[in-house]
């Protein structure tokens, strides 16, 4: 059985086009998604479930994009190493009363 790793992901992107869709950029993981979500409280955290694996936490989101997030049900996620997109997905959005900070690890 492979441990869930929880990672901090503090220097991110976040794009927002003129219909108000985000695009979050990321560093890019060795292991592919299943299911994404993100989980948000409007907050300046949010957290990205990548897979069964792989917790991303997102750490201080830009306050003129907090509204936007808080209204999405999916945001597209590019994951780049560098200047090369590794890979694209859509997660969907979830809101929350109060986001579950995990414990981070460093790795």
């Amino acid at each position: 059985m492979q441990k869930t790793v929880i990672e901090q992901e503090s220097k991110y992107d976040i794009l927002r086009n003129s219909a108000g869709e985000l695009l979050f950029i990321i560093r890019a993981r060795l292991t592919n998604e299943e299911k994404p979500t993100i989980i948000y409280d409007g907050g300046e955290h949010a957290i990205l479930y990548r897979n069964s694996n792989n917790t991303i936490v997102l750490d201080y989101i830009n306050p003129n994009v907090r509204q936007n997030l808080t209204k999405s049900t999916k945001v597209l996620v590019v994951e780049a190493q560098g200047s090369s997109i590794v890979r694209e997905y859509f997660s969907s959005v979830k809101s929350v009363e109060k986001v579950p900070l995990p414990e981070i690890q460093t790795i």
